[in-house]
């Protein structure tokens, strides 16, 4: 029988941050994927996860979002792929106060999560999912993360401590589901 080469044949073990970076580079370069409509993330064992194409109100609530967060300077990106501890998720909208340095425009996937992450809730979402990725979000370094609710019209902030009873950062979103 021939001894196996040092790959193996299954993980043993949950990936790390820049495995699953590589296998997010994989992916975004593989003609199979380029037509492929929707959201594409990996969980912490490899696994693809793929999500259908958002509604248009969904789209439209993330360009609410940007404009209001244009009010905070810094950098604003729509559907951030962000490699974390625990699984590479997209999230819908993240901002840094600091904006990326020239020639950084090809980083894929960010490697430290933006100092807020915001994911706008889709009927498919799951509470479970959504607790996962506003604790991959924090562990990779964010700051915040909000959780917006189209249907009920509000918004969850979370921080290292949990659930917080609002934002640090001075964002008016009073009007956001006019």
């Amino acid at each position: 029988m021939k001894v196996m080469d040092k790959l193996s044949e299954v993980i043993e073990a949950p990936l790390s941050p820049e495995e699953l970076a590589v296998r997010y580079r994989e992916i975004c370069e593989d003609p199979a994927f380029a037509r492929v409509p929707g959201k594409v993330e990996i969980d912490l064992w490899g696994r693809t996860l793929m999500s259908p194409p958002a509604a248009p109100y969904h789209g439209r609530l993330q360009v609410k979002l940007c404009d209001k967060l244009a009010s905070l300077g810094g950098e604003r990106t729509i559907e951030a792929p962000i490699a974390t501890p625990l699984g590479l998720f997209v999230a819908d909208i993240a901002w840094s106060r600091h904006r990326s340095p020239p020639g950084s425009e090809h980083v894929n996937p960010l490697m430290r999560a933006p100092e807020l992450c915001i994911e706008v809730v889709l009927p498919t979402n799951s509470r479970k999912e959504l607790s996962e990725k506003t604790k991959a979000y924090l562990a990779a370094g964010a700051e915040e993360v909000w959780i917006v609710y189209p249907r009920s019209r509000r918004c969850e902030v979370y921080g290292e401590g949990g659930r917080l009873e609002r934002s640090r950062f001075p964002v008016d979103l009073a009007d956001l589901f006019d």
